[in-house]
């Protein structure tokens, strides 16, 4: 069993120029074109049974949109294997209200983008979003160092990740692109004893035209320092290829229990239980 923590889809109607836009600004040519069907496609190819998808409130007026069709996702994921996390932007007032909205619809967490919310994750307004989550029993998964297509300034470092679990007590949140994609040493010198998971999104398989991905043995070294069972298999679909990373994946030198962990196990242990 395979789970892939870490994709995005985007509306059907708009997916085609979202795509373009974004290949544009990062640099970096996506591995589908966006949509649902082709996500599933691509699932099918990899062996990967679920995918979670992690949608990016960019506006407040998009939050209440974005969790219903999030609950709807999850309502047909037996037949399409697609889950989705809700969304918040940190302008929303009635934050409280949107996270019970999110609890009531069954979703087990909601996604956090401070590049493209245009706010640092140490902003009072996230602090208070990332408290009440934990309060309900939310995951926060969060984009974590630098992002390809907004790499300054960077607003979620691991500095600012200890700030906030210091100040909440969260022990929910989820870190993208192992702790902070390209700030490997700032990960390894203030996030490994903290209370949190790690996902391998676009931090692993090569992909054409970008630097500064971990080679195996870095990644097989930075899991054993954070611990297997604290670290999620995603791939940022489309912009990272499922099947070459799950098989850049198995071909690492963890151990089959290990990789297990990372594949499913830890995975499984925040969506189904």
């Amino acid at each position: 069993m395979i789970l892939d923590i870490h994709t995005h889809t985007y509306p059907e109607n708009i997916a085609a120029r979202a795509v373009a836009k974004l290949e544009r600004n990062s640099g970096v040519k996506a591995y589908t074109d966006g949509r649902k069907e082709s996500l599933i496609r691509s699932m099918k190819q990899a062996q990967i049974d679920y995918s979670l998808l992690l949608p990016v409130a960019t506006s407040p007026k998009q939050v209440d949109r974005i969790n219903e069709e999030a609950g709807q996702t999850n309502a047909a994921a037996e037949t399409t294997g697609l889950l989705s996390f809700g969304g918040i932007h940190p302008e929303t007032e009635n934050y409280k209200d949107v996270l019970r909205r999110v609890k009531a619809l069954g979703l087990r967490g909601i996604k956090l983008h401070p590049d493209y919310q245009d706010a640092f994750f140490t902003d009072i307004r996230y602090k208070r979003i990332v408290s009440f989550a934990t309060e309900l029993g939310l995951y926060i998964m969060i984009h974590a160092g630098q992002d390809i297509g907004l790499p300054d300034p960077i607003h979620c470092r691991p500095e600012h990740i200890t700030e906030v679990i210091k100040e909440t007590g969260t022990d929910k949140l989820i870190l993208a692109h192992m702790g902070g994609w390209r700030l490997w040493e700032e990960v390894e010198e203030l996030l490994l004893t903290q209370q949190v998971y790690f996902d391998t999104a676009f931090s692993t398989t090569s992909v054409e035209g970008v630097e500064g991905m971990l080679t195996p043995e870095q990644f097989v070294d930075l899991v054993r320092k954070m611990g297997s069972d604290r670290v999620l298999f995603g791939t940022d679909s489309p912009w990272s290829d499922q099947k070459k990373s799950v098989e850049w994946l198995k071909n690492t030198d963890l151990t089959e229990q290990e990789k297990k962990q990372i594949l499913w196990d830890n995975a499984e242990s925040i969506l189904f239980r």
